[in-house]
């Protein structure tokens, strides 16, 4: 897709309101001057350590790690790419994005898909016109009452009704300008098989809109009316827009509420996702039919870390979760079924019992592994030897991975229950643990579903919490905590990084690309970041809230300056130690710089401002 230039993405960065942005993820307090703190949306917290710069547009949590700019904040949250959350910002704020120079055959591309977005929205609203106001669908309207779907959440979600007249769509698409091949190329229009007069495609069928991450309508699902022959459902056909494998319905109206809940729950049909947000489940989506695809997988774990399987509680629904664990196997999503009762999709259950049912049980959701154990104590045949060895074979891979736990142990004794056999016997024949999750494991605990978070985010059933941070050498705590001063003070910042030499002051390279860096963006430390270095955007996001959080002084600013210098001579005089070279002068002047650092320190303490001085 076309690029946006640098100018008009710093326009969208510069009129952005980042409170307004962070503010509905959590609740944000003023912190003094330009900083607002708060808990974190990435991690659950009790005390805040989640900061936000609203000048230079960054965040960044002390806990978990997570920063960067707005437009990461957007991408993480909202589950958009880069272009998208500029996009999308920029549509917010009313800021004109401008492309870059494009070849003529990229702009033509981009100018047709543009047309072919605007010919399916136009399409929609019609579709979403014709339901309420013609008398052609008041069967349509009967019956998606007697579902218990409210209006309000079918304008929401823009359902509509195609009239059955088999030339409406294209005429009125024709007299507004739009051509036969865009038409076709929409998938709004299909020619019989044999040949023959150009019609509509979606005729007498309620409409579905199916859209991107950001709601543009990309193609329409409908339901016939009729009980002819045929499908239910009939899908736009794939083209330059549509790919129906790609398609997660729903995604552009729960990214923000699954984002905030850290987890999305992932229904059947239409109807259920309508039905969950309806019932206040509004991180729900669609994964439209029971063949879970690669992509559609790419789409949920940006959504979400966490999928709720809730699929129709049937053996094909069942089925579907067992690939779907396959399908994600290797990323990093963890997988949890909600069980519903027999016979019952989550649209049934909340018609049946209301939706306080359905939200107790998302509740009750269970780590896939345990689903996994449970299926396959139900299906399987334990009336005799050879069957019990078929059932522990098929779970032999399933349990693998699982390190020593409460979770491993509460299993092997359903196993044994189920089996009429003694733990250890289980435990024998499934094969011993040594307490260490197997090469992959990791992997397959998220992707296979073998973790074990409950659905209010906290970690359940004895599955390993998340890697710690590691913590920094002295020597990189202090380099950060200088250029953290270099971005509070920009005036003696902008002086100190123009003597650095950072081969010699500075042993990290990631330090010393943040110094590169900020020597030439120091009054905008954000602007003009590399799209291929996320490490550096996110220590700068880091490091511009920790200059927030300063009580900067010109005396701290100096002790952390001077500590850099006596750290690279101690390592200049380590050196000539080892080489065996005179050392008299080196020691000399590491004195001199120890004498003045304790001198920096007291003046910054008589000043009331602590420098971070770690030597």
């Amino acid at each position: 897709m076309a690029r946006f230039t640098k100018e008009s993405i710093e326009r969208v960065r510069d009129a952005v309101d980042m409170v307004g942005v962070v503010s509905p993820r959590t609740e944000l307090r003023r912190a003094g001057g330009d900083r607002w703190q708060g808990r974190c949306p990435f991690h659950d917290e009790r005390t805040p350590s989640f900061g936000i710069s609203p000048s230079k547009k960054m965040y960044h949590c002390f806990g978990c790690g997570a920063g960067g700019d707005v437009f990461r904040f957007v991408q993480e949250t909202e589950g958009l790419d880069f272009a998208d959350a500029v996009q999308a910002l920029a549509e917010r704020f009313n800021i004109e994005l401008v492309h870059e120079a494009e070849d003529p055959q990229a702009a033509e591309r981009r100018r047709r898909r543009e047309r072919l977005h605007e010919l399916l929205e136009r399409t929609a609203a019609f579709y979403v016109r014709h339901l309420w106001e013609s008398d052609e669908a008041a069967r349509a309207r009967a019956y998606l009452a007697e579902r218990g779907l409210e209006e309000a959440t079918l304008r929401e979600f823009r359902v509509g009704y195609a009239p059955s007249r088999w030339d409406t769509v294209m005429l009125a698409s024709q007299r507004s300008g739009f051509g036969a091949k865009e038409l076709y190329d929409a998938g709004l229009v299909q020619r019989p098989q044999g040949g023959g007069r150009v019609y509509d495609r979606f005729r007498a069928q309620i409409t579905f809109p199916l859209c991107d991450p950001r709601g543009r309508v990309l193609g329409f699902a409908g339901r016939r009316m009729d009980d002819g022959r045929g499908p239910k459902y009939l899908n736009s056909p794939e083209g330059d827009l549509f790919h129906k494998g790609a398609m997660v319905f729903g995604a552009d109206l729960a990214r923000a509420h699954a984002a905030k809940a850290g987890q999305v729950i992932a229904a059947e049909g239409y109807t259920d996702v309508l039905a969950l947000h309806q019932g206040g489940l509004h991180n729900a989506v669609g994964i439209m039919g029971t063949a879970l695809t690669e992509e559609q997988v790419g789409e949920l774990s940006r959504l979400a870390p966490t999928v709720l399987l809730a699929l129709d509680a049937d053996s094909a629904g069942e089925a579907a979760m067992v690939r779907a664990a396959q399908v994600a196997a290797g990323r990093r999503l963890e997988l949890r079924v909600v069980p519903l009762p027999e016979g019952l999709d989550p649209a049934d259950l909340i018609a049946r019992d209301g939706a306080g049912a359905m939200r107790a049980a998302v509740e009750r959701s269970v780590a896939f592994v345990r689903f996994r154990v449970e299926r396959a104590l139900r299906t399987g045949d334990l009336s005799s030897a050879e069957g019990k060895d078929v059932v522990l074979g098929e779970l032999r891979p399933v349990l693998a991975p699982l390190p020593a736990s409460v979770l491993r142990e509460e299993l092997t004794r359903l196993i044994a229950d189920r089996m009429d056999l003694e733990p250890e016997t289980v435990t024998s024949l499934l094969g011993r643990t040594d307490g260490r999750a197997r090469a992959g494991a990791g992997a397959v605990a998220r992707g296979g579903g073998a973790g074990g978070r409950a659905a209010g985010g906290g970690k359940v059933d004895g599955s390993p919490p998340p890697p710690a941070r590691p913590a920094l050498e002295r020597r990189e705590h202090a380099e950060r905590a200088f250029l953290a001063y270099c971005i509070a003070l920009p005036g003696l910042g902008r002086e100190a990084l123009s003597e650095l030499e950072p081969e010699r002051d500075l042993t990290g390279e990631l330090s010393r690309r943040v110094a590169a860096h900020l020597l030439e963006h120091l009054d905008q430390p954000t602007a003009d970041l590399p799209d291929d270095d996320p490490t550096l955007a996110s220590l700068l996001a880091e490091l511009t809230v920790r200059a927030d959080r300063l009580t900067a002084s010109p005396a701290a600013f100096e002790a952390q300056r001077l500590q850099l210098a006596l750290a690279r001579s101690e390592r200049e005089l380590a050196a000539a130690r080892s080489a065996g070279t005179s050392v008299a002068e080196l020691a000399r002047r590491r004195e001199e710089l120890r004498i003045r650092f304790d001198a920096a320190i007291q003046r910054a303490n008589e000043e009331g401002s602590h420098p971070d001085a770690v030597t």
